[in-house]
């Protein structure tokens, strides 16, 4: 009998615990948009989370969909709120590319101009945001790469939707099917901050110009109660509207004020955090922010202690398993008019059926993104058994022709102002043509003109002028001159026309390998010696090259991490031999240098140097020049601490340079360096050249980074020479 009653009982109590379970309310989250003002639903979600609230549906719009969609991957509050701790805002929204994903001809570029315009009809356009985006997609696509395979919403960890807007239409889109990352990133595309997100051929921008608190939505999916979270702005007064942000963000909330008046009455749990004081960029401050959320979500706490189970904090959301590993099988590249597949693979650095980490697809996409020929790139990671297929969606870019400008001082050739026409696809697909004239004390210019074909031989033409005239204290030879005339330095008129073709390629997927054919005609003049025999040299030269390059220093003027090496050897074989001392004779050269932040803002750079002629007697005219800093380097030129520009010459030297820099704020660098040298001709038949050193230069400066480029100051001394220098450049080196 007894037995028979503790099986009605049992039953009974399963019977009403299942009833129970049935009976409990669906909970809808809704979160609104408002830019950095989103940081506060983080701080919802942690009080929501120790309430023991169990969220069955999540609606968001742009930073409450990037939030919320998080959130319905199986991320926590807290992991959430690490991961924005974490997040570098700056680099989001300027769309950092970092500069180991640039090749050569890249990297150059964005360290020579200060700034590119769009040039079409002969005339000039603005770029249509200040983002694309890529760096935020990115991020996106890595932290929902646990979910990477779902493509209805309703079955990810907690059922999702945001919301888009139609650019063309002006109409409100419902995301709740497709790619996660896209849909987010869609959302909260800012107008003029980020570019316009195509899905399914339609052109996406920011939801919160049509619908930026979607709880008719979410109602739709079966919630019952509905808890809402409101960071949008309300309309400011014009002492409030200082800036374009603040301007736009009051355009799109026109209307949004009239609608949320009715959305608040559908909300059962109405969260508005107190965030007047903070904008939509204000991700500087977003654990005040958070701080704000936790505050307005336990002012109603007590009604969410009666929706939540307090015994069941945090059991939605498991520790998420951290995927590194990716097995591409397949890369599916839409149809392209302008650029090859071998151009786009090339840039990926990886082929198909190969073992990746995430890092290396985010540095490949990248690649891509720095090339700047393409106006819009989405990615997606398809199912394909065990492995993945990388589907690679590429929008060629349909401005080819640019404007580009920079500005530049320094002591040796003074004033300059850069003027650049770049044009692409010239003649054949993947190429690139750019073409620099400098303007100022020294009339210069530049001709790049760069087929690029990827993993295979990509071919070069390049064609240069260099001109400057500076009383120097070396005559290239080996000082003879100066002594006959009683000087310590001679004034010289110097002219360098150089043009190159060359082929070159990627060597085991990260070194540049080349080889090229070279014409050069050199001349130098000084009035100096009067006017029987002013010209020293005036000789075409012609000769073969070949070089070995990596680079992946993160900056090239103030690296904080990062190495980079260099090796060319060039053979001259033939010589108009204007002075009839010609031999034939080759120059071997590398600099090898490397970058390590060792105490937070403390970074130690060390860089060494070697270089030599090889086989007959030089031309002194290519000896290896030492001194002056802040210019750029051409031939066998090189800068030197402690010393005036181009004063030690010799046909062979070695050299190593150790410099501390400290950032003492944000872009502005203090920095102490010592470089040592010896240098003379046929340095190294000896053992001299180790056991002592014969030159050396100690300097101290002030680096500010501009949007033009590097402005630095330098003090530098040597105990040899018994004097100082004071060296002062602006801008970019060209």
């Amino acid at each position: 009998m007894k037995r028979i009653v503790f099986l009605i009982i049992t039953f009974f109590t399963i019977a009403f615990s299942q009833a129970q379970k049935q009976d409990r309310p669906k909970i809808g989250l809704v979160l609104s948009g408002g830019g950095a003002k989103g940081f506060a639903h983080i701080g919802v979600l942690k009080v929501l989370e120790q309430a023991g609230i169990k969220v069955d549906y999540i609606g968001g719009t742009s930073m409450g969909a990037v939030v919320g969609g998080l959130y319905a991957s199986g991320y926590s509050a807290s992991q959430i709120d690490s991961i924005f701790k974490e997040t570098d805002f700056d680099a989001l929204l300027s769309d950092f590319i970092p500069r180991s994903s640039k090749n050569f001809y890249e990297k150059r570029n964005d360290e020579l101009y200060a700034f590119s315009l769009p040039f079409n009809k002969l005339k000039i356009g603005i770029p249509t945001a200040l983002s694309k985006g890529m760096y935020n997609y990115n991020l996106l696509n890595k932290l929902t790469l646990n979910v990477r395979h779902i493509r209805d919403f309703n079955q990810l960890p907690i059922p999702f939707l945001c919301i888009a807007t139609n650019i063309e239409t002006g109409e409100e889109v419902l995301l709740n099917k497709g790619y996660l990352p896209q849909a987010m990133l869609a959302s909260g595309a800012f107008p003029t901050l980020f570019s316009p997100v195509e899905i399914d051929g339609a052109l996406l921008v920011d939801g919160g110009v049509t619908n930026n608190y979607p709880v008719d939505e979410i109602k739709k999916l079966g919630a019952d109660i509905i808890i809402g979270v409101d960071v949008q702005d309300d309309l400011k007064d014009r002492k409030s509207l200082k800036d374009a942000t603040r301007i736009l963000v009051q355009i799109s909330n026109l209307q949004m004020i009239e609608k949320m008046k009715q959305k608040i009455k559908e909300t059962d749990i109405y969260i508005k955090p107190d965030i007047r004081n903070f904008g939509v960029i204000s991700f500087d401050e977003g654990q005040k922010i958070i701080k704000k959320g936790e505050e307005a979500a336990f002012t109603v706490y007590e009604k969410l202690k009666v929706l939540g189970d307090s015994t069941k904090v945090n059991l939605q959301h498991k520790a998420l398993v951290k995927i590194d590993s990716l097995h591409i099988k397949k890369i599916n590249i839409n149809d392209l008019d302008s650029y090859t597949r071998s151009y786009v693979i090339g840039k990926l650095k990886f082929k198909p059926d190969t073992n990746i980490s995430y890092d290396d697809l985010k540095d490949g996409i990248n690649n891509i993104t720095a090339t700047q020929n393409f106006s819009a790139i989405s990615y997606t990671l398809e199912k394909n058994g065990l492995g993945d297929d990388l589907v690679l969606n590429l929008q060629e870019n349909p401005t080819t022709t640019y404007l580009k400008f920079g500005l530049h001082y320094d002591g040796l050739y003074k004033s300059g102002i850069l003027i650049n026409l770049t044009q692409k696809k010239t003649f054949f697909k993947n190429d690139i043509t750019s073409i620099d004239v400098i303007l100022g004390d020294n009339l210069r210019y530049n001709l790049d003109y760069y087929l690029d074909n990827g993993f295979y031989w990509s071919f070069g033409f390049k064609s240069r002028f260099n001109q400057f005239n500076r009383n120097i204290e070396t005559d290239f030879k080996d000082g003879q001159l100066l002594k006959e005339l009683g000087l310590n330095s001679i004034n010289f008129d110097f002219s360098d026309f150089t043009n190159q073709a060359y082929l070159q390629t990627i060597f085991v997927q990260k070194f540049l390998l080349g080889a090229g054919l070279e014409l050069k005609h050199l001349k130098l003049k000084s009035k100096t010696v009067g006017s029987s025999n002013p010209i020293f040299e005036n000789s075409n030269y012609t000769s073969i090259f070949g070089y070995l390059k990596y680079d992946s220093l993160d900056n090239k003027y103030f690296p904080k991490t990062g190495w980079c090496f260099s090796g060319d050897f060039q053979s001259y074989i033939f010589s108009s031999d204007y002075n009839k001392d010609f031999n034939r004779f080759s120059v071997a050269k590398a600099e090898v240098g490397i970058a390590k932040t060792i105490y937070k803002k403390l970074t130690f750079r060390l860089q060494s140097e070697v270089g030599f002629a090889i086989g007959g007697k030089s031309n002194q005219y290519f000896d290896f020049v030492l001194g002056g800093y802040g210019y750029n380097t051409i031939n066998n030129f090189k800068h030197f601490y402690g010393y005036d520009f181009l004063s030690l010459a010799g046909d062979s030297f070695v050299k190593s340079t150790v410099t501390l820099d400290y950032e003492i704020f944000k872009k502005n660098h203090l920095n102490l360096s010592a470089n040592y040298a010896n240098i003379e001709d046929n340095i190294f038949q000896t053992t001299d050249w180790i056991s002592k050193i014969k030159y050396s230069g100690y300097a101290f400066g002030y680096g500010l980074e501009t949007i033009v480029g590097p402005i630095e100051f330098k003090y530098s001394w040597s105990p040899e020479v018994g004097k100082g220098f004071a060296w002062f450049s602006i801008g970019f080196w060209f």
